[in-house]
């Protein structure tokens, strides 16, 4: 497989275009930045850890039974991962209450949500990635009804491998994002799963393990990725 042409540059990944039509490569840089790219730094080793990160997670899923777009891991910055017609929403669930919730309903950080909480968000930087419902989504042709289904759907079948996975290395899954796109017909898991993405705290003492070490300049980001990492198993020599 030949890595060919740039096609997308983000915040903090770039994806490549390569000989095979249907396959990409996923760059994990070391970029890193919050409050909508207003915070930005440059964090050395982030672009390894969350590209194995991910890449660990992302087989995790799919041997749960939740197809993702990840193929295989390429460099310790690179991935190759299917090409996907990506649908512009962020599915976010929400097993304890942390950041927005907090202050658009006034309760209290650390509160147990109990079912979890499901919200969809337009991703676009512009608008701040404003929240939307499903009359949105299906007024304004983001994606179909059968595809949101399928995405809540697969993010609560996410949500129970997760919660599992971290309460069982001594650690509470908070909230995360999924973002999702079409491949051949399917609706896949897309983007990455890091500690980017999440919130991920130590069950008895509910340090930070995520980025909000990072927003909130807390320090040891990376420190933080890597022992939540390690918890789980993952090698990052």
């Amino acid at each position: 497989m030949e890595k060919r042409e740039q096609l997308y540059s983000g915040k903090a990944k770039s994806v490549y275009t390569t000989d095979d039509a249907d396959v990409m490569v996923l760059e994990f840089r070391d970029d890193t930045s919050a409050f909508d790219g207003k915070k930005v730094e440059q964090l050395d080793r982030k672009g390894m850890v969350n590209n194995k990160f991910n890449a660990f997670v992302m087989q995790k899923l799919e041997a749960a039974g939740i197809p993702t777009h990840f193929i295989k891991l390429l460099s310790d910055t690179e991935s190759a991962v299917k090409r996907l017609e990506m649908i512009p929403i962020e599915c976010v669930v929400r097993n304890v209450a942390a950041g927005s919730i907090c202050r658009r309903y006034g309760v209290q950080e650390g509160m147990d949500l109990n079912p979890p909480t499901f919200e969809f968000f337009l991703k676009n930087d512009a608008l701040g990635d404003p929240m939307v419902n499903e009359y949105h989504i299906d007024s304004f042709g983001w994606a179909t009804a059968d595809q949101v289904a399928r995405a809540k759907e697969l993010t609560f079948a996410a949500n129970d491998v997760l919660k599992a996975m971290f309460d069982q290395a001594g650690m509470v899954l908070v909230d995360y994002k999924l973002e999702f796109g079409m491949y051949k017909g399917e609706l896949v898991l897309g983007d990455e799963f890091s500690p980017d993405g999440c919130r991920i705290w130590d069950k008895e003492t509910r340090k930070k393990l995520d980025k909000d070490r990072f927003r909130q300049g807390l320090g040891g980001v990376i420190e933080a990725y890597e022992e939540v990492g390690r918890r789980l198993g993952i090698s990052f020599d």
